[in-house]
């Protein structure tokens, strides 16, 4: 949703101000990255238009901000990569050659299946709240299930929904979460420690 304000604070040497809406609500901060239109300074009392969003700390921001009179610019939304989805489905080929070749059990499979749907659907709740600004899902939970064996689910989800997939600290803890599971997979069948049936 678009909303229109007028700029009450700028400070051009540190790049950003506040902007105050013209009907109601509380300001929002304004950084020089946000103007969609870079070559014009921000002038106090100036009207703009903008969205709103929320910084990593769940503060209020203004985004794709314009200037008044200014024409808005859509910018194409970026397509998912894919090399996530190809390496979850390599990941998916080896394990069934593991289970075919009877040096996984089949259960192994469908527990990275079942964690990863539920990692999934996790991260495209937790995308909804952030959106809602409603309680988020801790960072925690979302990195313990990828260490259980959700990782190929939160790295579909983190390319697809574009959720978590740009803090970097995240993306560090999550990837070695991955591949301290993946090392444990493996121990665990070089050690015959893996029962062939459940129970």
């Amino acid at each position: 949703m678009l909303v229109k304000g007028k700029i009450t604070r700028w400070d051009d040497d540190k790049g950003f101000g506040f902007i105050q809406p013209l009907l109601k609500g509380e300001q929002v901060f304004l950084h020089i990255k946000a103007l969609q239109n870079r070559s014009r300074r921000p002038v106090i009392g100036e009207v703009v238009t903008y969205a709103i969003g929320k910084d990593e700390q769940g503060r209020l921001q203004a985004q794709q901000v314009t200037f008044a009179g200014e024409k808005r610019k859509i910018k194409a939304a970026k397509s998912a990569t894919k090399w996530p989805l190809y390496c979850v489905l390599a990941f998916a080929a080896v394990l069934a050659a593991a289970v075919a070749t009877a040096k996984l059990p089949l259960y192994v499979p469908l527990l990275y299946a079942g964690l990863s749907v539920l990692t999934f659907i996790t991260y495209w709740l937790d995308k909804r709240k952030a959106q809602a600004g409603r309680w988020r899902t801790p960072e925690s939970t979302l990195q313990f299930m990828a260490l259980l064996g959700g990782w190929p689910g939160a790295l579909l989800a983190q390319s697809y929904l574009r959720h978590k997939s740009q803090k970097r600290a995240f993306l560090f803890v999550f990837y070695l979460m991955s591949l301290v599971n993946l090392v444990a997979l493996s121990w665990l069948q070089s050690q015959h420690m893996l029962p062939a049936v459940i129970g």
